[in-house]
């Protein structure tokens, strides 16, 4: 049973084309430690809250381990980078109606950063190439 996959990304989803579809605002709610990648100046009790509406983030990705996107951040645009493990809810801006999850510390494993696609802020340190010789 351990194998099942975690239906939480396709909630987040179900829910974000919900509010999208009858003109709600969707936010989400993120507990913010080290893996996930927000403007730290807005994080406050270890949670932020992220608009995902299709005017405040561009190039959103809901994937079944990372919601990624680019949004400003006091006219500044940011990369935000959020492991699925670390979404607490996801909500209406305007009624207050979603889903909230669990959080276990315990679950939230480190996780690989989703490939830059083109774009955006430096990788980190690149690995040094390396040739070997095959007979």
């Amino acid at each position: 049973m351990s194998d099942v996959p975690s239906n939480k990304p396709y909630l987040i989803r179900a829910l974000h084309q919900w509010c999208a579809d009858f003109g709600f605002t969707p936010f989400i709610a993120v507990f913010v430690d080290q893996s996930v990648e927000v403007p730290m100046e807005f994080v406050k009790n270890d949670e932020i809250v992220l608009n995902l509406s299709a005017e405040a983030c561009h190039n959103l990705q809901i994937e079944n381990d990372w919601i990624s996107f680019q949004a400003r951040f006091g006219g500044v645009p940011k990369k935000i980078l959020v492991p699925i493990s670390h979404v607490l809810a996801i909500y209406a801006r305007e009624n207050g109606q979603g889903m909230s999850f669990p959080f276990d510390p315990n679950q939230a494993k480190t996780q690989k950063r989703p490939s830059e696609q083109g774009g955006g802020e430096e990788p980190t340190k690149p690995s040094r190439p390396s040739l070997k010789i095959v007979k």
